[in-house]
């Protein structure tokens, strides 16, 4: 097989294909909390629940990253899993994306890290 050429995913028994997503929401800016726990449960009733009301899970995070300006940022964060069966990864990057860009807009943030990954699933 060609690098990069796709490839069909085989799932073990009881479980089936699925892109996997996870973002990672930061919620400080300038090294102040910038996103509040009310503003994230508004966030995520608003925007989040509405885009994926199949389910989701978020869970706690501290980070770091290298902003613009080249410090080292420390920061709380939400991490957001979803699971999408049925969806390629274009697909899902198609579908977050935009949840993403409210997120940047809404709290003046420079970015939300996205990691989108087949994986095998089971409920």
């Amino acid at each position: 097989m060609r690098h990069g050429a796709a490839r069909a995913l085989a799932c073990p028994a009881g479980t089936g294909p699925a892109t996997v997503v996870e973002l990672l929401f930061g919620r400080n800016a300038g090294g102040v909390l910038r996103v509040s726990d009310a503003d994230w449960t508004a966030f995520l009733a608003e925007e989040a629940t509405p885009r994926f009301p199949d389910g989701l899970t978020v869970m706690d995070a501290q980070g770091q990253w290298r902003g613009r300006d080249g410090r080292i940022e420390r920061e709380t964060a939400k991490v957001m899993w979803l699971v999408l069966p049925g969806v390629d990864a274009a697909g899902a990057t198609a579908q977050v994306e935009p949840l993403a860009a409210a997120y940047r807009a809404r709290f003046a943030q420079e970015s939300v890290l996205r990691a989108v990954r087949p994986g095998c699933v089971g409920f």
